[in-house]
């Protein structure tokens, strides 16, 4: 059995596949079922576990289009803009970064003229936000 903790070990199988069912977490996990419906309870209610998604490979999507968009924002209007940026239906996923930009943003659209638009009507809109650089996915490697 692995040093991990309960926990990890579940969170370990939920982040390989997402689907899992309790069954298949606990028995992989190497605990009852019982167990791990306590703890996923206890990770969502807790805020750990935010939602369940599909991983997606751009590159077999026909006609659609991802973009991770580096945003530089104001510093004194990092708050509110992060706040209405992460309400924009267009925005997938916002994530603040200590990288090369302040946030990072996952954007998708029917191509990428569609994804210029989400950053030009909608991002570049938020007030507080200076500048916003996409980088197009073009193939999932893992």
């Amino acid at each position: 059995m692995s040093t991990d903790t309960t926990e990890e070990r579940i969170l370990s199988v939920l982040e390989e596949d997402a689907q899992a069912s309790y069954a298949e977490i606990a028995d992989q996990a190497s605990v009852s079922k019982p167990t791990v419906r306590k703890y996923v309870d206890k990770l969502e209610s807790d805020g750990v576990i935010v939602g369940y998604s599909a991983d997606i490979d751009p590159k077999k999507l026909a006609s659609r289009s991802i973009a991770l968009v580096g945003i530089e924002v104001a510093s004194e209007q990092y708050v509110e803009a992060s706040r209405q940026l992460a309400a924009l239906d267009s925005v997938e996923a916002l994530y603040a970064s200590s990288g090369d930009h302040t946030l990072m943003a996952e954007v998708r659209g029917t191509d990428g003229n569609a994804v210029g638009s989400v950053i030009s009507e909608d991002i570049l809109s938020v007030d507080g936000v200076e500048e916003a650089h996409p980088s197009f996915l073009q193939e999932r490697l893992k």
